[in-house]
């Protein structure tokens, strides 16, 4: 794969991910972009990074599973790869901010 190959879909992702957040922000956040973790810690007695870290799982697991799909020879469409990788890599960014926001490094 060449650099621009690598840099297309790096970009293509990008504008996937940013497309799928904003949505995603119209129809879970309440007023706080990150309540859904705040109030599902608080519900579950833990913090709200400990309470994404349990919806992530989902996701890890999800990709675990394609990954030895591939290892007995059936590889899913891009388009479900895309989908997977790119809710995983949300997950990660929105836990970012929370911790951003924990230590009061907000830009």
């Amino acid at each position: 794969m060449t650099n621009r190959q690598f840099e297309l879909i790096f970009e293509d992702a990008v504008e996937r991910e940013r497309a799928t957040l904003c949505q995603k922000a119209n129809e879970y956040a309440r007023g706080d972009r990150l309540s859904n973790f705040k109030l599902a810690g608080a519900r579950q007695e833990c913090t709200p990074e400990r309470a994404l870290e349990g919806m992530m799982e989902k996701h890890s697991t999800s990709i675990h599973d394609c990954i030895a799909d591939i290892e007995r020879g059936q590889v899913a469409p891009l388009k479900v790869w895309r989908e997977k990788i790119g809710d995983a890599r949300n997950y990660l960014l929105l836990l970012e901010a929370l911790v951003a926001e924990r230590l009061g490094e907000v830009p």
